[in-house]
């Protein structure tokens, strides 16, 4: 842990922007088994993990704004967030200005251990450039990336998010491998609800 002083570590970044059209309503909302909103879990684990984090959501989205407030995550209210996932990041990023990194996470993924994320804060604070967890063979979420990638981060376009960013340098990734299958869990459609696992919460 770095001294009260100091930056702190990387930013979470939350991204709650999407239109959840597979889902066939606001998917963030809707509540897990214990009726907890599935955004609201996503939040409270970034902000127990790492202490600094916001979410980016639309104008539009007041109820989920106000629900999400009540985590004590900050709040971004992005217009630009109508372009996709990666012209949300992009606003993120810009938003935040500098920082000692980002940890970017999913609204939809409400079952990612706090450890998990910790971890990928850890590799970053290490000295890794991209970070990222692994289970079973598959990568996860969130993703780590190092201050260098913030011109990147601010030139991301479209729903893609930073796909293409991570396939392309996938040399610079380091992989954490963790017992965590909520690390690989999102919420696309009503189905996915059922049976999702909150493994070492």
């Amino acid at each position: 842990m770095q001294s009260p002083g100091a930056q702190r570590g990387p930013v979470g970044i939350l991204l709650c922007a999407g239109f959840g059209r597979r889902f066939g309503g606001d998917k963030l909302l809707a509540p897990l088994a214990d009726g907890t909103p599935v955004a609201v879990a996503s939040a409270r684990t970034l902000v127990a993990a790492l202490g600094q984090a916001v979410a980016v959501v639309r104008p539009e989205q007041d109820a989920l704004q106000a629900r999400l407030a009540e985590t004590g995550i900050g709040l971004l209210v992005c217009p630009e967030a109508e372009g996709g996932m990666g012209a949300a990041l992009a606003a993120a990023v810009q938003r935040q200005g500098p920082a000692s990194g980002w940890v970017v996470a999913l609204g939809d993924m409400p079952c990612v251990a706090e450890l998990t994320i910790r971890q990928v804060a850890g590799a970053l604070a290490g000295g890794a450039s991209l970070a990222a967890p692994f289970h079973q063979g598959v990568r996860g979420h969130p993703v780590g990336f190092a201050p260098a990638w913030r011109s990147a981060l601010l030139s991301l376009t479209g729903d893609e998010g930073a796909r293409a960013l991570l396939r392309q340098h996938a040399a610079e990734l380091t992989l954490i491998d963790v017992d965590d299958p909520g690390c690989l869990q999102d919420v696309d459609t009503p189905q996915d609800l059922v049976g999702l696992s909150r493994h070492g919460r």
